[in-house]
């Protein structure tokens, strides 16, 4: 059965797995039927449309006709159909234009999600938010043209500076388990590039965690590109130097905060139905934390995976979520009000801890989990 995640603070509730549209351009009607009957028949329920392609648009808006309002749009402004290409654009007009032409050709008078599409340098959001294309989403939200505003990117520090700004509402980020070990960069090749994986790499990027730490903060939900790496992470030839599987993949980025959804470019039903083995995979296929472990070029030591190797707890606490509380808190410098909220909730909490230690055998990663829970006790005073 699909589970269904809150997307954020906006009151809408997501498939974990969701449709890229990657996997359906240049592909026909039937293609496109088969693809969204699996995908319809295991509880899917959104898609992301960064593509501006006119004639994706068409075949989406005719295969789920009815059921439009059953199923989540997240679809991107800034993007433009040229010459039979996409493009992307930050000129307003053309925005404009591009926007409306795709509401008529998705057959439908609003998206759930507007994308600003494709920000990956701080100089890009300053223009986007100070030269009208902000204010025109602003518009659209307005009218009901757009019930959310959301961006999408590759770069921590542009995506940070939006999400603190409070204009988002979701982020579509590039999340895997390769690319958080990088710092940010207005290049996203940076991201593919073997030479940046060529020198040892340890532990998750402050800047990106701060970024999933924040969204979770503010409320902003992500969903996720990229999950594999553009295919590398399911091979040997993977930067990591050794292959994961797709749930893998999927539970790794499924267990960051903030985290939604995962949009899976499928070009095939065999992909997508790869995926969706996910909502039913047990605590064994999922694991990524073995496999992380045993990277032979990347290293988390010392750092919190939210895996749950360290369960179970003979006071029944649950550690990776107590963890992911301590970490929310210690990275705005006091306890926010929803994550002291959340901590109370707890059936039991930090100060329950006896220091046996039991949970740090089992840890990958040898964090000191111990010591952690001593300081959760004394940040929350539980």
């Amino acid at each position: 059965m699909m589970h269904l995640r809150a997307l954020g603070n906006t009151g809408i509730r997501v498939s974990e797995i969701g449709l890229g549209c990657e996997g359906f351009l240049e592909k026909d009607e039937t293609f496109t039927r088969n693809l969204f009957a699996l995908a319809l028949d295991h509880g899917v329920n959104c898609m992301d449309l960064y593509s501006p392609d006119p004639d994706l648009h068409r075949r989406v808006g005719r295969v789920l006709g009815a059921r439009r309002k059953e199923f989540v749009y997240q679809a991107h402004l800034c993007t433009v159909w040229q010459d039979g290409q996409y493009k992307a654009t930050r000129n307003l007009k053309e925005v404009v234009a591009s926007f409306g032409r795709m509401l008529e050709n998705l057959d439908t008078d609003y998206v759930d999600v507007g994308m600003i599409h494709y920000v990956d340098s701080l100089a890009v959001w300053k223009n986007i938010a100070e030269n009208g294309i902000l204010d025109y989403a602003k518009k659209c939200k307005a009218e009901g043209k757009i019930r959310h505003i959301g961006m999408s990117s590759h770069n921590p520090e542009a995506a940070l500076a939006a999400v603190k700004s409070g204009a988002i509402e979701v982020l579509m980020f590039s999340v895997n388990p390769c690319y958080d070990l990088l710092p940010g960069d207005e290049d996203v090749n940076k991201l593919f590039e073997e030479t940046s994986y060529n020198r040892p790499l340890f532990n998750l990027d402050p800047a990106r965690e701060e970024l999933y730490e924040t969204c979770q903060r503010m409320g902003v939900g992500i969903t996720v590109m990229k999950v594999y790496g553009g295919g590398d992470l399911l091979t040997d030839n993977s930067p990591a130097g050794k292959a994961m599987t797709p749930v893998q993949c999927i539970h790794y980025a499924l267990t960051r905060p903030a985290v939604s959804s995962v949009m899976i470019g499928a070009h095939s039903a065999k992909e997508l139905a790869a995926a969706l083995e996910y909502e039913d995979a047990d605590e064994a296929a999922r694991d990524y934390a073995s496999v992380l472990a045993s990277f032979p070029k990347m290293s988390w030591k010392g750092h919190c995976m939210y895996c749950g190797h360290c369960a179970p707890c003979p006071k029944h606490i649950d550690v990776a979520t107590v963890t992911k509380f301590y970490n929310l808190a210690r990275a705005q410098g006091k306890v926010p009000e929803t994550v002291r909220e959340h901590y109370a909730a707890l059936s039991a909490k930090a100060g329950d801890c006896i220091a046996c230690g039991a949970c740090e055998k089992r840890c990958p990663f040898g964090v000191k989990i111990v010591e952690n829970m001593r300081a959760a006790k004394a940040m929350f005073g539980a």
